[in-house]
């Protein structure tokens, strides 16, 4: 018998019992689409979180020196950072001190409390965040410790409503600011805590607000791509001249940061599709019964046609093909829903769903694993009806 042929009556025999056939795929379908979804969510947030790093410049390095233990005022000056970009101009091409903190921000009768960042003119620049509507921060602002405030779009829209912020007098920490400009929208969903609930003044100013003149972190932009590993060593020799030892600051660019993102995430991927796996497993051995009931009610068709002539090859064959038919039909089931069902999860919270290029090598590597299984577990059940004796089959009721 042909394997068409073969394959032709496990067609007929899973549609002649439609209900115990769908019960036997269902822990396929289920596994399928559990592999499908759990690590789709792991790629939409590695995606997301990707966007959020490049979104935050390009050729980004962050520096954070360490302050030590109570009393310590261990800093780099900001004309010692300087001194780090002047000397290395084939590398560095903007940098600025980044003071932070949290103020409270009143305009008329509303206010509330957010997240402040004392930068430069560069900032902009390095951290891809310039000014939607209004300007940005000059050197002017920085050298003449202006109190002007360029403001995220959260803030406009809890203390102005509907109103133009420009030029428009706020208080942070009860000090007047004028506005400036405000930042271009960032987030997909301006909330509090989100990249848009952010005020920037100059960090010559900022330093004086917060009473605190020691700068303890920095940004960098490296000149491209290409030269990142050669300006954050350049960074790090500059700052282990000064303090004798690395324990005292971090040098991190923005290649550094996706890679340990996405190594943490992959091995969560790992771990999701594996606990996953489990019950594709468990649906193998549903096949595997099954298949195993089926010989049983078909012992005296096996004994016909091995009286008739068919080898003890070709009932093993029609067997396996059954179980992997019902697998594959399982699995095909389960791409469906898990890919649909990925989807909606991502949307519901908040999350682009991922790309199905994206998908494919976890939609091709569920679909053939799912076939292996119906083969492993249909395995046992073939071997069984091949192995028996037509005599004893005939006489089978």
């Amino acid at each position: 018998m042909s394997v068409l042929m073969s394959f032709r009556m496990a067609i007929q025999s899973i549609l002649s019992s439609k209900i115990r056939s769908l019960l036997t795929m269902l822990g396929i379908i289920i596994g399928v689409a559990a592999v499908i979804v759990l690590v789709n969510l792991v790629t939409a947030a590695q995606l997301q979180m990707r966007t959020q790093l490049e979104s935050m410049g390009t050729n980004l390095i962050s520096v954070s020196i360490r302050r030590g233990g109570w009393g310590s005022t261990r800093s780099v000056s900001v004309s010692e950072v300087q001194e780090i970009a002047d000397s290395n101009p084939d590398l560095i091409e903007y940098i600025t001190p980044t003071v932070s903190s949290t103020v409270t921000v009143k305009y008329g009768a509303n206010n509330l409390t957010t997240s402040l960042l004392g930068v430069n003119e560069h900032y902009e620049t390095i951290n891809n965040h310039a000014a939607g509507s209004g300007r940005f921060l000059t050197a002017t602002d920085v050298e003449n410790r202006s109190s002007v405030v360029v403001i995220g779009e959260y803030i406009k829209q809890e203390l102005f409503g509907g109103q133009d912020p420009l030029g428009q007098e706020i208080k942070l920490n009860n000090e007047v600011f004028t506005v400036i400009g405000v930042l271009e929208k960032k987030s997909t969903n301006v909330t509090s805590g989100s990249d848009d609930d952010k005020l920037i003044i100059p960090y010559s100013r900022a330093t004086r607000l917060i009473r605190n003149a020691n700068i303890t972190s920095f940004s960098v932009q490296a000149v491209s791509a290409d030269v990142m590993e050669d300006a954050t060593e350049a960074i790090e020799n500059f700052l282990y001249k000064k303090f004798k030892s690395d324990n005292f600051y971090s040098v991190f660019n923005q290649a550094e940061m996706i890679s340990s993102i996405d190594e943490a995430l992959g091995v969560m991927t790992l771990l999701m599709a594996g606990i996953a796996g489990i019950s594709l497993v468990v649906g193998g051995i549903g096949i595997m019964n099954i298949m195993l009931v089926t010989v049983t009610e078909r012992t005296r068709e096996i004994g016909i046609r091995k009286a008739i002539g068919a080898k003890t090859g070709a009932i093993l064959i029609q067997f396996l093909i059954e179980s992997a038919v019902i697998s594959c039909i399982g699995g095909l089931i389960g791409i469906v829903v898990g890919v649909g069902g990925s989807a909606v999860i991502c949307v519901a919270m908040e999350m682009s769903p991922v790309p199905f290029a994206n998908q494919s090598t976890v939609i091709i590597g569920s679909f053939a694993f799912s076939a292996l299984i119906g083969i492993f577990f249909g395995l046992y059940p073939a071997r069984k009806a091949a192995k028996l004796n037509p005599i004893e089959a005939l006489r089978f009721e």
